[in-house]
C-alpha cells in the first residue's frame, strides 16, 4: 500500500522525513539528462521557505542546507535518480511532550490516529510544514526544466489577513523586499500591523496566494480524468494548509454569463490566441497558450497559543494553549511551496504530452 509521499508519472517524486527526525528530503526520478544543476540551485529557494526570517515566521532556526547525493555529474544531471537531503538540526521534541495525550484543533492529530493507530507527534510528524521541503527541492529542479522551455513560474500574496493588494500598484520586485510575499507595499504595511495585533492576541491568520506560469505552449494535459487544471488543483490541494483552488475567473464564473466569460479568439501574428483569459490558460482540460493564472486559499495557522477546547485520548474535555516554535502565518512560506508544485505538475504533463502524437513521434526519431 502506498503511504501517499509519492507524484507525478514520468517526472516523479518521493519525499521523506519529519519534522523533529534526523532529516528530510527527496527523490526525483524521470529528470532528463543533460540540466545544469549544482546544489545552489536548490538551496536559493529553499531558502525562501525556510524559517526564522522575520518575526512573523516561526521562531525555529534552520539553515535548511541541502546536500546533492546523486544523480548529478560534472555538474549535470545524469538521467538517474536525484536525491537530496536536508538535515535538521535545531529539533526541540520536549515542546511536544504533552500533546501525545491530546488532539490539537485545526490539526491532523486525531485522523493520524484513527488511520495508524499512533502518530509521531514531534511537530506534526509528516504533516508538519516542515515536510515541503522535499517539495520544493524537487520544484527547483522542475524550475530549470521549465527555464530551458523559456517558461516561468511565479507566485505572490495577494491577500492576507483580509487586505488584498491593489493590482494598480503591483510590483513584482515589491514581493522579495517585504515579510509577506506580496507586490504591493502599501498592503504588506497594512498587513503588518495586523498581523502584529494578531500576534499579540496569540492567534493566526490567513490569505491567498496567485501563481501565473508565462510563456506555455498550448496542448498540454487530457481531456478527461488528467485535465492539466485537474491536476494542478490536486497537486495545490496538497500542501498542507491550502483549503481552496480556483483557475481563471475561478467561483466568479457561477455569477457571470457566457457571452462575458467565453473567451474569443483572434489570429495575431500568425497565431491563434485569445482575447481574454476569463479560463485561466486552459481549455478542455488544456493549456491554450495564454497564461496559466490560479488561486490558492491557504488557511490560518492551528497553532496558535491562545486556549482552545479540545479532548484527550481518555476522551476528556480539556482547555490548551498550543507550546512550541510556529508561524503566525503559513502564506509568506507557502508561496515558494505553490511555485515548486506548480512546476512539477507541468514537468510531468509536458513529458506526458510528447507520445500524444504520432508524427511527433516519427519526427523526433527522424523515421
Amino acid at each position: 500500500m502506498a503511504a501517499g509521499s509519492t507524484y507525478g508519472n514520468i517526472f516523479k517524486i518521493m519525499t521523506w522525513g519529519e519534522s523533529h527526525g534526523q532529516g528530510l528530503g527527496v527523490v526525483v526520478d524521470g529528470c532528463p539528462a543533460g540540466i545544469p544543476l549544482c546544489e545552489e540551485d536548490i538551496q536559493k529557494f529553499l531558502d525562501r521557505r525556510k524559517p526564522g526570517q522575520s518575526k512573523f515566521t516561526t521562531p525555529r532556526k534552520e539553515d535548511d542546507k541541502v546536500s546533492i547525493l546523486s544523480g548529478v555529474f560534472e555538474g549535470k544531471t545524469t538521467g538517474t535518480p536525484i536525491s537530496m537531503m536536508v538535515h535538521n538540526k535545531t529539533q526541540r521534541s520536549s515542546d511536544y511532550s504533552e500533546i501525545a495525550q491530546y488532539y490539537r484543533p485545526g490539526h491532523a492529530d486525531y485522523t493520524f490516529d484513527e488511520k495508524y493507530g499512533f502518530r509521531d507527534y514531534r511537530g506534526g510528524g509528516r504533516s508538519s510544514g516542515r515536510e515541503t521541503i522535499g517539495r520544493v527541492a524537487a520544484g527547483a529542479i522542475a524550475i530549470k526544466v521549465l527555464e530551458t522551455l523559456k517558461i516561468s513560474v511565479c507566485a505572490y500574496a495577494t491577500r492576507i489577513g483580509g487586505i488584498s493588494i491593489d493590482y494598480d500598484k503591483f510590483d513584482i520586485r515589491e514581493r522579495d523586499e517585504n515579510a509577506f510575499n506580496m507586490p504591493d507595499a502599501e498592503a504588506a504595511c497594512k498587513v503588518e500591523e495586523y498581523a502584529t495585533k494578531k500576534l499579540k492576541e496569540k492567534d493566526s491568520i490567513g490569505g491567498i496566494i496567485e501563481c501565473v506560469v508565462t510563456g506555455m505552449m498550448p496542448a498540454v494535459g487530457d481531456p478527461v480524468f488528467d485535465k492539466l487544471d485537474a491536476n494542478l488543483a490536486k497537486a495545490i490541494m496538497s500542501i498542507g494548509a491550502v483549503k481552496g483552488f480556483e483557475i481563471g475567473d475561478g467561483f466568479a464564473a457561477a455569477d457571470s454569463t457566457g457571452s462575458t466569460n467565453n473567451d474569443s479568439f483572434t489570429v495575431m501574428d500568425g497565431k491563434v490566441v485569445k482575447k481574454t483569459n476569463h479560463s485561466g490558460g486552459v481549455l478542455g482540460g488544456m493549456s491554450d497558450g495564454s497564461d496559466i493564472i490560479f488561486r490558492a486559499a491557504v488557511k490560518p495557522t492551528p497553532s496558535i497559543a491562545s486556549m482552545q477546547q479540545t479532548v484527550n485520548k481518555s476522551g476528556e474535555d480539556i482547555s490548551i494553549s498550543i507550546k512550541g516554535r510556529h508561524d503566525p502565518m503559513i502564506v509568506p512560506r507557502a508561496v515558494v511551496v505553490v511555485e515548486a508544485m506548480t512546476a512539477l505538475t507541468i514537468v510531468d504533463m509536458i513529458l506526458g504530452n510528447m507520445t500524444s502524437r504520432i508524427d511527433r513521434i516519427v519526427d523526433f526519431y527522424k523515421r
